[in-house]
């Protein structure tokens, strides 16, 4: 299975210029814990809720007067859509991030892929983790009796 049968196609970006305030707000609205920050053709660099707790909240500075760009992650991890998912899993484990960019061949964002894609695909579609949850679930159900 390739990041492009299961990343999300439509992308939600922040200005650079946006405050924390105006990420924590959109972040609630579309019920995510990550924004990119720019453009598809240009992105600047992510914003992460533990972004925000840990270098604005914890360091007391003010939501409503901090840019987005001045706290983000600048360093940014990315796949292309023909990477098999392992190549994302791989990635995400090695880097200690839970999202990526997926980037087309002209560095452009075409979609967005996320450790709960991974893990909700690997739930559902795995024949070996699918077993394991019958066996537990029988059991489960067997003990009650």
């Amino acid at each position: 299975m390739k990041v492009a049968d299961l990343m999300a196609k439509h992308v939600e970006f922040i200005d650079a210029d946006a405050t924390i305030q105006d990420a924590a707000s959109l972040m609630g609205e579309l019920d995510v814990s990550a924004l990119p920050i720019g453009t598809a053709d240009d992105l600047k660099g992510v914003i992460t809720d533990r972004d925000i707790l840990y270098r604005v909240v914890a360091e007391g500075k003010d939501p409503r007067r901090t840019p987005v760009l001045q706290v983000s992650t600048r360093t940014i991890f990315s796949v292309r859509p023909e990477d098999p998912i392992s190549s994302a899993m791989d990635l995400m484990a090695s880097q200690n991030v839970r999202r990526l960019p997926v980037l087309d061949d002209a560095q452009r964002v075409i979609g967005w892929i996320t450790l709960s894609d991974l893990s909700r695909h690997l739930l559902v579609e795995s024949d070996l983790m699918q077993g394991a949850l019958r066996e537990i679930t029988d059991s489960v159900d067997g003990a009650a009796k």
